[in-house]
């Protein structure tokens, strides 16, 4: 965040929606380093860990709770719209529908009437334009094609909020980011744990492209696009310069790790059959599946996009690129221990049975594919990495 940008929060009113996430919490902390005064909402649970620190007003509660929503809108000048719904095999529609869209609704209502409110800013996703095909790169007028539940809602709250803007007044920019990476990300982190322990897997037979973007560099994006007045109405692809296969980031983490890396393909349909069998004996007695279809679909989407809009309209300079990015967050996680396996999560005497009897069963289902590969298949399930 440059110094001008910096300056323009000083003393002023902003709402915080995801605030304990990811993204949240690095922009709660660049805002309150800047002086802002800062409301949150957060769910009774949530855990404020090095936030509790700060000068943040928390008002605990659901950010699709109409009551919670006005006692923190009432009066802002920004909001930064980031909270999302966690990806969990037993969502519905109506879990995400309330987080993305009924929440974007109540904010948007609480201040359409507010002469003092200066910007809404919604943090959508790449996913809205599903998988990109060929060699094309998507820009931000490229066809939407969401592919579950969580992108169809993202895409759902945006359109709305366009539209409630343009026949309201409000002040509004759409941001929609790409696969968010930096310090602290642990939906990235299969793939450096593939790296540390010897492989890359792939599943199919596609490239599996990504486009990558350092939490540092979203984060002032969002800041600067909350005070520029072209980016008003407007909707930017926050993504690096470059897409990048999953190879290609296992090759830039194994360089940083100092590790040598094989490259190993195995056929797709085996992990989809096994995900669908998974879903059907876990959920009706109410455990997380081993195994979840849309992580094997990860294999075969292609996220590429051109940014070209946000360097323009916006004139913003990347701080990090895929290399950079990458190579900082291996270092992190090496230096956190997060790569020498994360500890077990305490479960139910139940569902650790009925989980190791589902597994066993997917041991024996995929050893024929994976051990010529890369050895046991009980050593492969056993890492946890789709």
């Amino acid at each position: 965040m440059t110094i001008s940008t910096c300056e323009q929060f000083r003393d002023v009113s902003v709402l915080i929606t995801g605030a304990t996430g990811f993204t949240g919490r690095v922009l709660t902390k660049k805002l309150a380093a800047a002086g802002a005064q800062i409301r949150a909402i957060a769910r009774p649970t949530s855990q404020l860990g090095d936030l509790a620190d700060l000068n943040v007003t928390w008002l605990k509660g659901e950010v699709f709770d109409p009551e919670t929503v006005r006692r923190a809108a009432d009066g802002v000048e920004y909001i930064f719209h980031i909270a999302a719904a966690y990806r969990q095999e037993n969502a519905t529609e109506e879990d995400y529908r309330r987080v993305h869209v009924y929440s974007t609704q109540l904010l948007a209502e609480v201040v359409k009437d507010q002469t003092k409110f200066k910007r809404f800013i919604h943090v959508s996703t790449v996913g809205v334009h599903g998988h990109i095909p060929g060699d094309d790169l998507a820009d931000e007028t490229y066809r939407f094609s969401p592919g579950d539940s969580y992108q169809r809602t993202k895409l759902e709250a945006e359109q709305w909020l366009t539209d409630f803007a343009t026949r309201s007044g409000i002040p509004h920019t759409v941001i929609r980011p790409g696969a968010i990476l930096g310090p602290g990300d642990e939906r990235l982190l299969k793939i450096f744990k593939m790296v540390q322990n010897g492989f890359i897997l792939m599943l199919g037979s596609g490239k599996g492209m990504y486009h990558l973007i350092h939490v540092e560099d979203l984060t002032d994006i969002l800041l600067a696009a909350a005070v520029s007045d072209k980016a008003r109405s407007q909707v930017f692809i926050a993504a690096n310069d470059e897409p990048i296969s999953i190879i290609g980031m296992g090759k830039v983490i194994a360089k940083t790790l100092q590790k040598k890396i094989r490259v190993i393909r195995l056929p797709i349909w085996p992990f989809f059959l096994a995900a669908d069998l998974c879903k059907v004996i876990c959920t009706p007695l109410g455990i997380q599946p081993p195994l979840y279809r849309r992580r094997v679909a990860f294999y075969t989407k292609d996220r590429k996009f051109n940014n070209t809009k946000l360097k323009q309209l916006l004139g913003y300079s990347f701080r990090y690129s895929n290399e950079s990015g990458l190579a900082e967050t291996a270092r992190w996680y090496k230096q956190q221990g997060w790569l020498a396996g994360s500890a077990a999560k305490k479960q139910p005497l139940r569902e650790i049975f009925y989980c190791k009897y589902i597994t066993d069963g997917l041991v024996s289902s995929l050893s024929r594919y994976v051990e010529p590969a890369i050895g046991p298949a009980s050593d492969f399930v056993g890492l946890s990495l789709l």
